[in-house]
């Protein structure tokens, strides 16, 4: 199945922690929540399953969850 929606999430530091982006982007109301799909395996990152919740984003890098991608990029 391919993208369905992609949406750029802003960030103003090096990087984001994977959970920090799920409630970023509305993902997830909380960090419990988050948990659970992460360790679940129904979260990619850069198209490959990741079960590591704090796994540190950089720009470029992405995040697929319920047919939903978003990429991270700097602020301007």
């Amino acid at each position: 199945m391919g993208i369905l929606f992609m949406e750029i999430i802003t960030i103003t530091t090096e990087f984001i922690r994977l959970q920090d982006l799920m409630k970023l982007a509305n993902l997830v109301s909380s960090g419990g929540e988050a948990k659970l799909l992460i360790q679940d395996g129904q979260v990619l990152v850069n198209g490959e399953p990741c079960l590591q919740r704090g796994k540190k984003l950089h720009p470029g890098d992405t995040v697929t969850f319920q047919n939903r991608t978003y990429t991270t990029a700097y602020a301007t």
